[in-house]
C-alpha cells in the first residue's frame, strides 16, 4: 500500500503497520506491541485514535507529518457484541492535492487581479465620454488611444489563458518536422529587427555544429522563442545584446536566449516560471505582457518531453534555456508521422 497503515488495540499499542507508515515517521522495524504516543510521537493522531473509541465511529483529521500534509482516517475495530477491539488508521498524503488547490486559488486571484485594473480603467473612461458628449476631439482621441490599448492587453491575457488552458489539459498534440536550428534562429532576428532596432540591440545566432538540425513543433518552438525574445528585449538597455544559442549536451538539445539587461534577484529567480509571477511587478506592467509568457514556455518544452532552466544575475542579464531530449523527440517525431 502507498498509504501508511497502522493499527492499534484498545491499550494505544501498535499491532501491525505497514512499510509506508514507517518510512513517513521514521519508525524501526521492532515498533510492534510499543505504545502509540512514544512511537509515533504526534498527539494528533493520539488524538484521533482516542475519539474513535470514544465515539466508537470513524474520525477523519487532517495532520502535518515532515513537512507532508497527510489525510488520516480512524476506524475502530468491533465484535459483534459491540466491544471495541481496536482501531484501523489510513495515513493518506494529500500534499500535492493541497498545493494543487492553493495553486487554483492563487490562480483564480491573478486572473482577477489582472483582469480589474484594465476593465476599471475602460468603465472609467467609458462613463467620462458618456458624461461629457461634448468633450474636445484632442482630449476624445487621447482616451480612446488609451482604451485600445488596454483592450488590446486584455486581448492578449485572453489568448495566454487560453493557450496555457489547452497546453494543462493533455490533450495538445505536436506535429514534429526537422528543423535547421540557424535558418530558424536567423528568421527571429529578422522578424524581431524593427524590436531591435528601436533600443539599438545587437542579435547574434551561435549554433554548434553538433545541432544543425533539431526535431521539434516549429510554431510550438516558435510561440516559445518570441515570449523569450519579447522578455530579452523588454528587459535589456539600449546598445545591449542578445545570444540565441543551440548546443549539444549529451543525449539532450540546449536552445537558449541570452541578454545582457537588468538580470533577476536569487529570491525571484526559482519562481520565475510560474504563472502570473513577475520579479518587478512595477516595471513588468510599465513594459506590458501578461505575465503568462515563461510559463508557457515551460509547458511547450513540457510538452516536448523536455524542461527548461533559468540563469540570471542582477544588472549582468539573464539566460533562459529550453532543454529538449533528442531520443523522446525522434521518438514522438516517428509516431506523428505514422
Amino acid at each position: 500500500m502507498r498509504d501508511g497503515l497502522l493499527v492499534v488495540d484498545p491499550e494505544r499499542r501498535i499491532t501491525l503497520l505497514n512499510g509506508a507508515l514507517q518510512e513517513l515517521f521514521a519508525l524501526k522495524d521492532d515498533s510492534l506491541g510499543a505504545p502509540l504516543l512514544e512511537t509515533l510521537r504526534d498527539a494528533n493522531v493520539e488524538e484521533a485514535i482516542s475519539e474513535t473509541f470514544r465515539r466508537r465511529e470513524a474520525i477523519q483529521r487532517e495532520i502535518v507529518v515532515a513537512n507532508r500534509q497527510l489525510q488520516i482516517n480512524s476506524v475502530p475495530m468491533g465484535k459483534d457484541n459491540g466491544d471495541i477491539v481496536g482501531a484501523v488508521v489510513l495515513f493518506h498524503d494529500i500534499t500535492e492535492l493541497k498545493r494543487a488547490d492553493e495553486m487554483r486559488r492563487d490562480f483564480v486571484a491573478n486572473v482577477s487581479h489582472e483582469l480589474r485594473t484594465p476593465l476599471s480603467i475602460l468603465r472609467g473612461y467609458i462613463e467620462t465620454l458618456l458624461d461629457d458628449p461634448k468633450m474636445p476631439r484632442t482630449e476624445t482621441a487621447r482616451i480612446l488611444e488609451v482604451m485600445e490599448q488596454h483592450s488590446k492587453r486584455l486581448g492578449l491575457l485572453a489568448n495566454d489563458l487560453l493557450t496555457l488552458a489547452q497546453l494543462e489539459s493533455g490533450g495538445s498534440s505536436l506535429h514534429l518536422s526537422e528543423i535547421d536550428l540557424t535558418q530558424f534562429f536567423a528568421g527571429l532576428i529578422r522578424d524581431w529587427k524593427k524590436e531591435f532596432l528601436a533600443k539599438d540591440l545587437k542579435g547574434i545566432v551561435d549554433v554548434a555544429a553538433s545541432v544543425p538540425v533539431i526535431r521539434a513543433d516549429e510554431a510550438r518552438l516558435r510561440e516559445v522563442f518570441d515570449n523569450l525574445l519579447d522578455n530579452a528585449v523588454k528587459y535589456s538597455s539600449n546598445n545591449g545584446e542578445i545570444r540565441l544559442q543551440g548546443v549539444r549536451r549529451g543525449d539532450e538539445t540546449v536552445l537558449s536566449v541570452s541578454d545582457d539587461g537588468i538580470g533577476i534577484s536569487n529570491e525571484d529567480l526559482p519562481r520565475i516560471f510560474e504563472r502570473f509571477y513577475r520579479a518587478d511587478k512595477a516595471r513588468s506592467r510599465e513594459r506590458g505582457g501578461t505575465g503568462l509568457g515563461l510559463s508557457i514556455v515551460k509547458h511547450i518544452a513540457q510538452l516536448h518531453g523536455g524542461r527548461v532552466e533559468a540563469e540570471s544575475e542582477l544588472e549582468r542579464g539573464t539566460t533562459i534555456r529550453v532543454i529538449l531530449p533528442l531520443k523522446m523527440a525522434s521518438d514522438r517525431a516517428a509516431v506523428t508521422q505514422t
